[in-house]
């Protein structure tokens, strides 16, 4: 005798066994814990130095390299990557997946402090940022002058344009990526002649 033949003699028990597991079925809808979208972290900490009226070999060889040597030394970050411009230097640090952004980014500031006294006494002080999450550029937007120099654009940029995009409530925020490149929304330049790229193709009005 198969152990099958037992639920054809006895249908009612084939019924109730049947119920019983519709029922714990039914019951489990509600009760395990659904994992379709885990809860994942991805921060960048950006790094921000402004070293005025040097050009942008100047600015890698005694900004960015020593800073990220040291930021290379704390815990926590995937990869680096770095933009020296005229008059400015970006570090950009990739923190591991699910990292703690806020003891990475406590990490990052010792570490800058620690070569703070290596750097160029006319630089400016280090600026971190901490982003969670993905970020999307709404445009970038290049800027040429006739009248100033590339390092005076930079200054231009870092002192005039930056605080005004930075202050509308359209920008979350903006950095200067090279010596003439800006990533923002809108500026306001009298001198210069912004021209703007992808992904926005609105020209800015001054």
């Amino acid at each position: 005798m198969n152990f099958t033949d037992i639920f054809i003699r006895k249908p009612v028990l084939a019924t109730t066994i049947s119920l019983l597991i519709l029922v714990l079925g039914l019951r489990s809808l509600t009760s395990l814990p659904i994992s379709q979208y885990p809860k994942t972290q991805n921060a960048v900490v950006t790094i921000s130095t402004a070293y005025y009226g040097a050009d942008a070999q100047t600015v890698a060889g005694f900004i960015t390299q020593p800073l990220e040597s040291a930021i290379a030394q704390a815990q926590g970050i995937d990869y680096i990557s770095s933009s020296s411009g005229t008059g400015t230097s970006t570090i950009t640090a990739t923190l591991r997946l699910n990292y703690e952004a806020n003891k990475a980014l406590t990490e990052i500031n010792t570490q800058v402090n620690s070569v703070r006294n290596q750097l160029p006494p006319e630089a400016q002080q280090p600026v971190l940022t901490v982003q969670t999450g993905q970020t999307t550029d709404s445009m970038y937007m290049g800027f040429q002058s006739d009248v100033l120099a590339n390092n005076n654009v930079t200054d231009y940029l870092v002192r005039v344009v930056k605080p005004r995009l930075d202050s509308t409530s359209a920008t979350s925020m903006s950095f200067i990526a090279a010596a003439t490149l800006l990533r923002a929304s809108r500026s306001c330049s009298p001198a210069l002649h912004p021209c703007t790229g992808a992904p926005h193709s609105k020209r800015p009005t001054i």
